[in-house]
């Protein structure tokens, strides 16, 4: 998240805008996710500890950091809604049972929240400067993001109810039922689902937003990782949206690529 005119992070009201990792050590983290995913990195705001972006192609993709403060979170990639009112939607979160765990607080232009789903799956809150949904045709680019929860259409009625996605111009926003999935579309495109988690999942994954980054080749991207000191959670596999390996940095966060179809 840039500063001022050059803010790198547009908020874009009722889908996922963002992904940002909370490492241990953010030197480590470079060095694994850079030659996996050809990110190079740039300072970012550092009000809650420090923190840099990911880079390909000029764009920023994502946000690395290391949270100070005293706050106790695992080491994790955590994906951020957008919300023209960060108060509003943090208020919603604790209306219906959910779990608000940090702010709102101001951070860089905007405010920010962590909280909690009642299944326990995390997921940040942006309010910042609106821009419009964005589809990141890049290898490195996070290109899908997937709830893996035990019951999606109890988890859909939550996070409509937080960001408000009955009511929005259907010309811009819509949920659809497709592949399985409750799938999110913004600005023609599709930017997120909720899924049921699959016995196939990684084993002991809780309910967690799945952060999918684009890779050339999936395949290859399993050895690299192993060679960087990551470990794959499972064979890769086909999808309907390419082919997908579900990976571990050596700190423990979870994430995955995916080689999109053509």
């Amino acid at each position: 998240m840039g500063s001022g005119e050059t803010a790198r992070v547009r908020c874009v009201a009722a889908v996922p805008c963002w992904v940002s990792l909370t490492a241990r050590d953010l030197a480590h983290a470079q060095a694994f996710y850079g030659p996996l995913l050809g990110w190079e990195f740039e300072p970012g705001p550092d009000r809650l500890g420090p923190y840099v972006h990911a880079v390909v192609g000029g764009e920023a993709v994502a946000g690395m950091g290391v949270m100070s403060g005293g706050w106790e979170i695992p080491v994790a990639w955590t994906s951020y809604f957008g919300t023209e009112s960060a108060d509003a939607a943090a208020d919603a979160v604790r209306e219906r049972g959910a779990t608000l765990a940090v702010g709102p607080l101001a951070f860089d232009v905007g405010r920010i929240a962590f909280a909690a789903d009642p299944a326990g799956a995390a997921f940040g809150i942006w309010e910042g400067p609106p821009g419009r949904a964005r589809r990141l045709d890049l290898p490195g680019a996070p290109v899908w993001i997937e709830l893996r929860t035990p019951d999606p259409f109890a988890a859909a009625l939550f996070y409509g109810e937080v960001f408000r996605w009955d009511g929005r111009d259907p010309e811009r926003f819509d949920v659809r039922w497709e592949h399985d999935r409750v799938v999110l579309r913004a600005e023609g495109h599709s930017v997120a689902a909720l899924a049921k988690e699959q016995a196939g999942g990684p084993a002991g994954a809780p309910p967690h937003w799945e952060v999918s980054f684009s890779v050339v080749d999936t395949d290859r991207a399993i050895a690299l990782a192993g060679e960087l000191g990551g470990s794959a959670l499972g064979p890769a596999f086909d999808s309907p949206y390419g082919r997908v390996a579900r990976l571990q940095d050596p700190e423990g966060g979870r994430f995955a690529v995916i080689s999109p179809k053509g």
